[in-house]
């Protein structure tokens, strides 16, 4: 039907054409036709855009990222369809006779008609995109997130020596190798960070091998990197899979951290050497003999820092001043002990940070006396310096148990190696195993732990993970770690990929702890072997594997289990008198009633994605329990608890019940010691006006929405979703809500906001964080508060607002409200209709405005969308230093848009421009807002820019202004250019619908530099001239992406030599270069008559795509200005791959008449309705397409011919039936 349509479309194109070739008496005679076609032709562009946009926002809904053709043939559709709309409306609104016809008339409507008739159906013809949308790239966490790289002699040298391999020929595999600790896994990261942001490989992928490598996880994540969804199951499968998806990319770079020994990287699916000299390795290792095995071409070492640079690291981490001291000198000594390895330095200096003199002696004394430790050669310095710190975590520890901050870090050791640790799981193994027993609730508990992880933070023994949520270990750290629980009394044993039981199970009585990660041995569980000493237990399996029932019956000491992924007969554990936890994950569990009775010591029971759906009564026969875990491996299930069970289960002090359940929630105020909450609630569970919730230390609750079971506690978190009552039952939450989500909640017209009089209770919402408020129709102010009050306590803590589809909202905030909001720092408001101004000052409160300055200190980000209402977004108060940190500002179908910030006098409107320095802004996107009068930005670091309909002509005056800044408004010029070098950060100018901009940079001083931009793009920018100075175009070495279209008035791309003033200072003998640029597209620019200079075409080498269409006087592609600039008349574009060349009237030919192009890898030609092109294309015995210009343009005309399909139109694809001429030297 799609290929019906396109045919039905292109014959009707043919069609117009050859009946208007001679239009004067189809002008006249034909008018009914021309009508006729006009609306057919219309209504056929209205479905089809109908279309399209129902499978953009299939797409959207996916996360998908619209292909750039279809958005830019739905903006072009939506502007023709109102464009179009006018003439529709004249021909209803004048009535001709057709017996009576006003010729005047008919004759100027059909001319228009006739041309947006062909204009309307070549859109038709182009809409058959399949698919509409692709899945993101992703970039990779590491690199968005790296920080932690910091300048060293070694690792300048080291980049240096990465930084010419990549670029070298028949260089495939490079080894990064050095001693643990040295910074590897660091210099890698950046420059994989390094290498996105210059744009030398089109992905950069990131992973981490060990000494057990998860390859299914390593697969996963290539395929997220790669947008490539398995079919396969097995890892043979899936490599297959890989290799072929990467053979598909040219230029990728894939980082290999932490190789242990020589591994064939085939088997995961990574192509190496000649099967894609496209594809780069850098890899990391210890040891320099994996890099010889690995067949690098270049072994790259990373050294030690020197004794200065060293020096200089442990001072930065260790809080010390420059300058002698006696302390200094001590402290210079410790660092030395450190051997230059930035590990050590870093966790010593944290380690010794604010202590006093003698506190650095002993330091310093320990440090020498400790070089009888393993391995000295390789890891001696390390570990002296991690015993160190280690050591010192016992310091003002004035607890008479063991060290519990100790504990809790090898705690840590027995996840697997670069294992993300969740830190609830931590808590609940901690707790298991007797951290801070001294603590009687649950909650102290939790807090003196996340104490400890954090001084573990700080030392540098921990890394933090997942935004807090998660920690993990180094993997020096951790080795260092097992080192330590090698030998003497607590003795551990962590293994990964066990296939069998190791060889001294007969000594497993002397370990405390054991952890056996994927486990494909627990059916064989070793017998008649005593754990006499053991205390914590994990074991994961694979594929639910079997665990017997008689394990455990030698492990009378037990008191923490992990179990994941294991099918068990929960029977087994009655032996566990002593089990304090137990926690299994994602297991088949058996036989729950019967297990219970005899632990009567556990506290903490856990079972995440089990099978269990029904909790038994004799639950109650767990007289110790305070916390109790419980989520369904189905999503749908409900998990059923017995009448009155929580009365009975009077020492519970954390419930955690993630899945649909039967829970009454009027029980739960019988749980008097009940301080922590998480719980899933329905509708039909929600007992009404009668019910409170409890005041609660920390909670999830989560009302008719998903609860994820890994979301864990880390803030007090409330999500109400479709509630017809009142918020009351959620009174006593409101006071420490850290995150609130309110989301189609009925009747509510704004939050409660009540002043305490309890000076000991804290206000309303004052530990708010997140606030996200969606869909509530009646809401008609966020908090509704007296003038009267100036000062208030609440929203002291408030960082993101999130405001969606609140039409009756006029203000979101009140300037007393606002002020206290200082640390805001993400504004985000959709889609409400009604809403006027973001701070409103109501008739009462207009004299305090000016009393009041509003600052905003942290504030980052704005984006306001579809509030059509929109007047003024900042009050004027805010004007002056008011937005100091400010880095992104979008603001989007704004309809009623006046100004940015509300001004101070009408003259500020008309005349002198509102200027607003905003230091950091990186972003600033301004479409859809055609009432909006005008504004002038100062920023020095911004890297996009986006401007679309964004006003009537502006006039601004810019007399007072004597910086760089840029114009946010249909004037004239969009950059203001004083110096010049507050540009050269920009990286992407997105400049549509403005009618009066006639210079984007007016650069005759020769001052502008661009060296960052990558993307330009132009869309009906009718006043346009030019676009480039001479001096400007030099500075584009990164511009990879060119689109224009609708420019009507654009004479070139590049200002001509004879444009330019005798007295300017631009020296327009310098060649041009255009080394990166890798797209262009050029259409409906009728005044344009040539792109480029012909000297600028040897430097399009990564030159991909080049599409150049309805240009009516276009005459030459490539043009010469100057011979003398021209050093070849052989010019090869070696990788384009697809050149378009359609509805050129005027075309002569691609260059200049004798020069010869070649094009080695192009696959797609086009070249039609170009009636006077003399260019012939041909190709060669070696498929190589050339072509070469026959005739020049002198006594060319510009006249514009009708269009004519030429019998010379070219449609060539590689690998069809096609052909083209045979090329002849």
């Amino acid at each position: 039907m799609a290929d019906f349509a396109a045919s039905a479309a292109a014959n009707a194109v043919g069609n117009l054409a050859t009946e208007y070739a001679s239009p004067y008496l189809s002008y006249f005679f034909h008018y009914g036709k021309i009508v006729e076609d006009f609306k057919n032709q219309r209504q056929k562009l209205q479905s089809k855009e109908d279309r399209v946009k129902n499978e953009v926002n299939v797409a959207a809904r996916q996360a998908e990222i619209i292909e750039m053709d279809v958005d830019h043939w739905l903006k072009t559709v939506e502007k023709e369809l109102r464009d179009s709309q006018i003439l529709e409306d004249e021909i209803d609104r004048i009535q001709c006779s057709k017996w009576c016809p006003n010729w005047g008339w008919r004759y100027s409507l059909s001319k228009k008609l006739v041309k947006r008739t062909l204009i309307i159906s070549k859109l038709v013809e182009n809409c058959n995109f399949s698919p509409v949308g692709r899945r993101a790239a992703l970039q990779g966490i590491e690199f968005i997130t790296s920080k932690d790289f910091r300048d060293s002699e070694s690792s300048k040298s080291a980049l240096k020596e990465i930084m010419e391999a990549v670029n070298a020929m028949h260089v495939n595999m490079i080894g990064l190798y050095g001693m643990p600790g040295v910074g590897k896994t660091t210099l890698a990261t950046e420059f994989g960070k390094l290498a996105l942001e210059q744009k030398l490989f089109d992905k950069v992928v990131m992973f981490t091998m060990s000494q057990n490598p998860n390859i299914t996880k390593i697969q996963d994540k290539l395929a997220d990197m790669f947008g490539l969804k398995f079919k396969a199951t097995s890892e043979e499968g899936k490599a297959e899979e890989l290799l072929r998806s990467m053979k598909g990319e040219t230029n990728i770079l894939i980082i290999v951290d932490d190789l242990w020994e020589e591994y064939k990287l085939e088997t995961i699916g990574i192509p190496l050497g000649f099967e894609h000299e496209g594809c780069k390795i850098l890899l990391t290792t210890r040891d320099q003999k994996v890099c010889t095995l690995m067949n690098c071409q270049k072994q790259i070492q990373l050294g030690v820092l020197s004794e200065k640079e060293g020096w200089g690291l442990f001072k930065a981490n260790a809080g010390l001043e420059d300058g002698y001291s006696t302390l200094n000198a001590v402290a210079k000594k410790v660092a030395g002990e450190c051997r230059g390895l930035p590990l050590a330095i870093v966790t010593v200096a944290k380690a010794l940070k604010g202590e006093s003199l003698e506190g650095w002696r002993a330091a310093n004394r320990r440090l020498k006396d400790s070089r009888h430790l393993s391995n000295e050669n390789v890891f001696g310095s390390v570990y002296r310096a991690l015993k160190l710190s280690y050591d010192y975590l016992e310091k003002n520890n004035n607890r008479t148990t063991e060290n519990e901050i100790q504990l809790c870090f090898l705690l840590c050791s027995l996840f697997p190696e670069d294992y993300e640790i969740l830190i609830e799981i931590l808590i609940m193994c901690g707790i298991g195993v007797g951290l801070f027993s001294d603590v009687d609730s649950i909650e102290d508990k939790r807090k003196e732990i996340g104490v400890a992880l954090a001084k573990l933070q700080k030392s540098g023994l921990l890394l933090e993970a997942d935004g807090g949520r998660r920690v993990r270990m180094h993997d020096v750290v951790r080795d260092f770690a097992h080192w330590l629980t090698s030998q003497g009394e607590n003795r551990f044993m962590v293994k990964d990929r066990v296939k069998e039981w190791p060889n001294v199970v007969a000594s497993f009585g002397c370990y405390t702890a054991i952890a056996l990660w994927n486990c494909s041995c627990l059916n064989h569980f070793p017998r008649n072997v005593k754990f006499s000493k053991l205390k914590t237990l994990f074991l994961e399996g694979k594929n639910l594997q079997s665990v017997p029932s008689t394990c455990f019956e030698e492990m009378e000491a037990l008191q923490v289990l992990f179990l994941k992924d294991v099918s068990f007969s929960l029977e087994g554990l009655q032996t566990l008198t002593n089990l304090r936890t137990l926690c299994c994950v994602e297991c088949k569990l058996g036989n729950l009633s019967s297990s219970l009775r005899n632990l009567r010591n556990l506290e903490i029971l856990a079972l995440f994605y089990t099978n269990i759906d029904e909790i038994p009564e004799n639950l109650v026969e767990l007289p110790s329990l305070k916390s109790l875990y419980l989520s369904h491996d189905e999503e749908r299930r409900i998990i059923s608890f017995p009448l009155a069970l929580w009365s009975r289960l009077s020492s519970l002090q954390e419930l955690h019940v993630m899945s649909e359940n039967n829970i009454n929630l009027m029980e739960l105020n019988s749980l008097s010691d009940l301080t922590s909450l998480s719980l899933r609630v329905s509708t039909n569970r929600y007992v009404g006006e009668d019910f409170i919730f409890p005041k609660l230390e920390r909670y999830v609750i989560v009302f008719n929405k998903h609860l994820d079971v890994w979301q864990g506690l880390t803030f007090r978190t409330l999500e109400i979703k479709s509630l017809s009552s009142s918020l009351s039952a959620f009174k006593n939450l409101f006071h420490n809500v850290e995150i609130l989500r309110l989301e189609e909640v009925q009747n509510l017209t704004s939050l409660p906001l009540i002043k305490s009089w309890d000076e000991e209770e804290p206000q309303l919402f004052s530990n708010l964080v997140f606030l996200n408020l969606k869909s509530l129709p009646q809401l008609e102010s966020i908090w509704e508060l007296q003038p009267s009050c100036h000062v208030i306590a609440s929203f002291r803590n408030l960082k993101v607002v999130t405001i969606e589809n609140c039409h009756k909202l006029k203000v979101i905030f009140s300037p007393c409200i606002a002020q206290c909001m200082v640390h805001l720092q993400q504004l985000y408001v959709y889609s409400c209709e009604g809403l006027e101004q973001v701070i409103g000052f109501s008739q009462e409160e207009e004299n305090i405005e000016n009393h009041y300055p509003l600052c905003f200190p942290k504030l980052k980000t704005v984006k306001i969308e579809g509030c059509y209402g929109l007047k003024y977004v900042f009050p004027t108060n805010t004007l002056s230093q008011g937005l100091p940190s400010l880095e992104s500002v979008e603001l989007r179908d704004c309809h009623r848009l006046i100004q940015v910030v509300r001004p101070t006098e009408e003259r500020d409107i008309i005349g002198n421009p509102i200027l607003l320095n905003l230091p950091f802004l990186r972003k600033l996107w301004v479409e859809y807002c055609p009432r909006l009068t005008g504004f002038a930005v100062q920023s020095q670091v911004m890297e996009e820019l986006y401007l679309d309909d964004v006003g009537k002509r502006c006039q601004l005056c810019r007399t007072d202004v004597n910086q760089d800044c840029i114009v946010v408004g249909n004037h004239e010029e969009v950059f203001w250019v004083q110096g010049g070098d507050s540009f050269s950060s920009i990286k992407e100018v997105h400049l549509r619908n403005l009618s009066e901009v006639q210079i984007i940079w007016k650069d005759l001083a020769g001052v502008v530099t661009l060296d960052n931009l990558t993307s330009l793009k132009l869309y009906v920018c009718e006043k346009l001239k030019y676009i480039f100075s001479p001096s400007t175009a030099r500075s584009l070495s990164r511009l990879a992406n060119l689109y224009i279209m609708g420019c009507e008035e654009l004479e070139g791309i590049i200002l001509g030599k004879d444009q330019i003033s005798s007295s300017s200072n631009v020296d327009t003998a310098l060649q041009l270069s255009f080394p990166s640029l890798t797209h262009i597209e050029v259409t409906f620019c009728n005044n344009l008559r040539g792109l480029f200079p012909l000297g600028s075409a040897p430097s399009l080498q990564q030159l991909k795509c080049l599409k150049v269409e309805n240009n009516m006087k276009l005459e030459q592609v490539f043009e010469v200005e100057d011979e003398a600039q021209v050093t070849t008349k052989d010019i090869e574009f070696d990788k384009l791959e697809l050149l378009k060349l359609e509805d050129l009237p005027c075309l002569i030919g691609f260059s200049s008449k004798g020069y010869h192009s070649v094009f080695p890898g192009l696959n797609n030609l086009e070249a039609t309705r170009c009636p006077k092109m003399t260019t012939t294309f041909s190709i060669d015995s070696k498929q190589i397409v050339h072509s070469k210009t026959e005739k020049g343009i002198e006594g060319s005309t510009s006249e514009i011919t009708p269009y004519i399909v030429h019998e010379k139109d070219i449609r060539w694809e590689r690998g069809r039936h096609e052909t083209l001429p045979q090329y002849m030297e």
